[in-house]
């Protein structure tokens, strides 16, 4: 069986990462998502195991420190990290797995897995929408929402690091963007579009 490949998207808070992505998932066959570890609280709608692990930060901590994470970092204030043997397992189980990490997380992964994953970065159309997106969730508070819009701008920066610019400025564009990214890699490691391997007939 093929190993899967790694898909690696990041992006600012209030670029619209897990919608674009809930809608990608549901296109493409053989996609699935490492589902990441944090101590912040769950959102409304959020379920334990499925939108993310939830747990303590001596939990997180204890994970650390066994070597359990393919990535992890602190971002504003609550932790988040990527399980190493749960991600190895999708891949060997030839999914295409995508790590919706931050910058962070991101730089760490590239210096760990091997092959590099794909990295794909998605942003909004312009900060002031950034800024309105955020401010229409209503989970923050204000002082929160200003670390997010100033670690949003410095994470904007580092855009160029990746193979991959998204512009989430219409949901349907960017779902589409996406997911061609992904059929292209997928054929560049001469796979048909259902992520199987492609028949080599005469070879």
């Amino acid at each position: 069986m093929n190993k899967g490949l790694a898909f690696v998207v990041s992006a600012p808070s209030g670029a619209g990462k897990g919608t674009v992505l809930a809608e990608v998932l549901a296109e493409v066959p053989g996609l699935t998502l490492s589902v990441s570890h944090t101590t912040r609280a769950p959102r409304p709608g959020e379920v334990d195991g499925i939108s993310y692990h939830f747990c303590t930060r001596g939990q997180f901590q204890t994970l650390v420190r066994h070597g359990d994470f393919l990535e992890w970092a602190e971002v504003h204030g609550n932790m988040y990290g990527t399980s190493r043997l749960s991600v190895e397992k999708l891949l060997a189980e030839g999914l295409d797995v995508i790590l919706e990490i931050d910058v962070q997380g991101a730089e760490q992964v590239l210096r760990r897995m091997n092959p590099p994953p794909v990295t794909i970065f998605l942003i909004p159309p312009s900060l002031a929408e950034m800024e309105r997106r955020l401010r229409a969730r209503a989970t923050e508070a204000e002082n929160v929402l200003a670390l997010r819009l100033v670690n949003a701008a410095a994470e904007m920066r580092t855009m160029s690091d990746y193979e991959y610019l998204v512009v989430n400025d219409r949901l349907d564009e960017a779902v589409r963007q996406v997911v061609a990214i992904i059929y292209a890699e997928r054929a560049k490691k001469r796979r048909l579009l259902s992520g199987a391997p492609a028949p080599l007939w005469g070879v």
